[in-house]
């Protein structure tokens, strides 16, 4: 857990994401497209998720499902890998709710990132 002191805190009740992504239409999920590609790629050690790529993918549906592969592909095994839980390949699901339901797979990635935290 050496390397949780260079992780960015961002820990969020996934519910509130879920709420604040319908109040603001979406908005906030911009917001935390960017909050969460600074901790995945701390987590990973290395920039998987650009800034722009993180912002895109909030307004813009081809960015916003490559965003969930990069989550669901690249950096989710190192979170759960930090976290100390079991692998689990949660891609699909990720992809095709940030399709049909982002404020859905937003809630999912941070429930798993919270686990960081603990």
């Amino acid at each position: 857990m050496e390397n949780n002191k260079q992780i960015p805190v961002f820990n969020v009740d996934p519910i509130i994401v879920l709420l604040l992504g319908f109040v603001t239409c979406g908005l906030y999920l911009i917001y935390w497209n960017i909050k969460v590609a600074k901790v995945l790629n701390a987590v990973v050690g290395k920039e998987i998720i650009s800034e722009v790529v993180a912002i895109f993918s909030g307004c813009c549906t081809p960015v916003n499902l490559y965003f969930y592969y990069l989550v669901g592909k690249d950096a989710m095994p190192s979170v759960y890998e930090a976290a100390g839980e079991p692998q689990k390949d949660q891609s699909t699901l990720l992809i095709i709710l940030g399709f049909l339901f982002p404020m859905a797979a937003a809630m999912i990635v941070q429930g798993d990132i919270n686990k960081l935290y603990k």
